[in-house]
């Protein structure tokens, strides 16, 4: 009997305990009703036209799928503190809207090393002949796609020239996406010059979407119930740059030596570099903050100047 009253007291405590974890714990808000009754939502300073339903329902899809993904949506606050502040600073040197930074969102989840199936690469996936359209290599040694400062420089002059292209920032994500040629072929096609009121292939129809969520989503994440604390995000990544100069291929296990590190820290503070060597040549790398005069003094000395 005893046994049985133990058992009893223990599973109750266990529920309670779960009942009260639950009660804490803030599930997300599948709501979008205050744009439903306001309509009042931008992109990019553009109005997004949500008295139209089929605009409204695009927009409440992507929003209830991205909201209630929780894992996703934690992962896009922790590194949004990584890389939102480097994008925004461009986009400030520009004077464009700060909205395109959701763009990287969508595109790769702000993960360096993404990559489609496609062949895109990146966290602004960039394909291979557009990257070299803006001045990022592509080659056997170097994959600037992979570098966070370089593709996002070269993303924003992308959208700067999309932009010029269809005097829209709903067009030009979409031609980001699809491909100008086939953006211009439909508005010809159709008849149309409206993002909202074009067809376009599935993906890309929903792909402002998924920006626009991305947007709502980031802006106010307490809204939605998701809560950070501040050690739980990812800060920017401190480092040097310095140049070198190397007559010959040079491996990075020799540069992470000279530079007091290792080989993988080297390769992530340069996930542009292919392989194990860097080539010969000029080159402005990455290393551990601090350590720029000793890595200077080693090389140069194991280089024999």
């Amino acid at each position: 009997m005893k046994l049985k009253t133990l058992f009893l007291v223990t599973f109750l405590i266990f529920i309670a305990s779960h009942l009260n974890a639950e009660d804490s714990f803030k599930y997300p808000v599948h709501s979008l009703k205050e744009f439903r009754y306001s309509k009042k939502l931008t992109l990019c300073n553009e109005m997004v036209p949500l008295d139209n339903q089929n605009v409204w329902e695009m927009l409440d899809r992507e929003f209830v799928v991205s909201v209630g993904n929780i894992p996703q949506v934690v992962m896009w606050l922790k590194r949004s503190r990584r890389y939102f502040p480097y994008i925004e600073a461009r986009l400030r040197e520009k004077g464009l809207p700060e909205d395109l930074k959701y763009l990287a969102v969508i595109e790769s989840s702000l993960i360096k090393y993404s990559y489609s199936p496609k062949g895109a690469a990146g966290s602004w996936q960039f394909m291979d002949g557009t990257a070299k359209r803006y001045n990022l290599r592509v080659n056997e040694w170097f994959d600037d796609r992979l570098n966070f400062s370089k593709s996002t420089n070269a993303a924003i002059d992308y959208l700067i020239y999309l932009y010029k292209t269809f005097d829209s920032w709903a067009l030009a994500f979409a031609a980001y996406n699809c491909g100008e040629s086939r953006i211009k072929r439909e508005m010809r096609e159709q008849g149309v010059n409206n993002y909202y009121k074009l067809n376009l292939p599935l993906e890309t129809e929903r792909f402002v979407f998924r920006i626009l969520t991305a947007k709502i989503i980031l802006s106010n994440p307490e809204k939605y119930g998701f809560h950070l604390d501040e050690d739980e995000y990812y800060h920017p990544v401190e480092f040097d740059e310095v140049w070198v100069d190397i007559p010959f291929n040079l491996q990075i296990r020799v540069i992470a030596e000279a530079a007091n590190s290792f080989f993988k820290e080297i390769k992530e503070l340069n996930p542009e570099i292919q392989g194990y060597y860097l080539h010969s040549g000029k080159h402005l790398i990455r290393i551990p903050k601090g350590n720029s005069k000793l890595f200077e003094e080693n090389l140069k000395r194991w280089l024999g100047k």
